[in-house]
C-alpha cells in the first residue's frame, strides 16, 4: 500500500524522463532534491543514464540523494546560475549534461538548467514556481537547447508500476516518517517543519 501511494509522484518523474528523452548513456542534471527530484534522479538511473548530478540548497537532502544513487551532488550556495553551471560541468569531468530536469521551480535553478545543458540538449521544466521568470532565452536559442514543460503526467502510471514491481526503483526509503490517522496533526507539523522526505499517514483502523 505504501509503495502504491508513491505511484503518483513516481509517475511525474517517469513522465519527465520520457519527455526529456533520457536513454542509456545520457548524462543528466536534476535540479532540486525534493521528492520529485529524487524520483527523477532514480528514474533517470533506471532508464540507463550513465551519470546523474543533483543539486539542492539542503545538504541533508543531497546526502540522502547520494544514498539513493546519485553519482554527484552539488550544494547550491549561490544564485549565480553561470557559476553553478560551471560546477556542474566540473563534477562531470569537464562535460555538460545532455539533459536537465528542473524540479525546483526557482528562477535561478531554471537559469542554471539552461546554462548547464549541453548545446543541442534538452531542459525539462517540472518544478512550478512564479508565473513569470527571467531566463537566458537567447543563450538557449543560440545553442539550440530545447525547453519542454511537464504538467504532472500522461500515460506513465503503468511504467511507474513496472519500475516498482520489477525492483528497478525502490521507493520505500523515501518514506521517512509514519503516523496513524489520529496523529495527522503531528504529520502535518512534521511536513511543515521540513522533516523527512515523504510522510505517510496510515488510515487503517488501529487494533485495540
Amino acid at each position: 500500500m505504501e509503495e502504491g501511494a508513491l505511484l503518483e509522484p513516481l509517475s511525474v518523474a517517469v513522465y519527465a524522463c520520457t519527455r526529456a528523452g533520457v536513454t542509456i548513456g545520457k548524462r543528466v542534471l536534476v535540479a532540486g532534491a525534493g521528492p520529485i527530484g529524487l524520483l527523477a534522479m532514480m528514474s533517470a538511473k533506471a532508464y540507463g543514464a550513465s551519470e546523474v548530478v543533483i543539486t539542492d540548497i539542503s545538504q541533508s537532502r543531497l546526502d540522502f540523494a547520494k544514498k539513493m544513487g546519485a553519482d554527484h551532488i552539488l550544494l547550491v550556495d549561490t544564485k549565480d546560475a553561470q557559476e553553478m553551471a560551471g560546477r556542474v560541468k566540473d563534477s562531470l569531468g569537464g562535460r555538460m549534461p545532455e539533459i536537465t530536469i528542473e524540479c525546483s521551480g526557482a528562477e535561478s535553478a531554471i537559469q542554471m538548467a539552461i546554462y548547464a545543458t549541453k548545446s543541442g540538449g534538452m531542459v525539462c521544466l517540472v518544478g512550478l514556481g512564479p508565473p513569470e521568470v527571467k531566463v537566458p532565452i537567447v543563450n538557449a536559442a543560440c545553442r539550440e537547447v530545447d525547453i519542454r514543460g511537464v504538467f504532472r503526467y500522461c500515460n506513465s502510471y503503468q511504467n511507474a508500476l513496472e519500475m516498482i514491481s520489477t525492483g528497478r526503483i525502490n521507493v520505500k526509503p523515501l518514506i521517512t516518517h509514519r503516523f496513524t490517522l489520529e496523529q495527522t496533526l503531528d504529520a502535518y507539523n512534521a511536513a511543515m517543519g521540513g522533516s523527512g522526505i515523504k510522510i505517510m499517514i496510515n488510515c487503517t483502523r488501529q487494533q485495540a
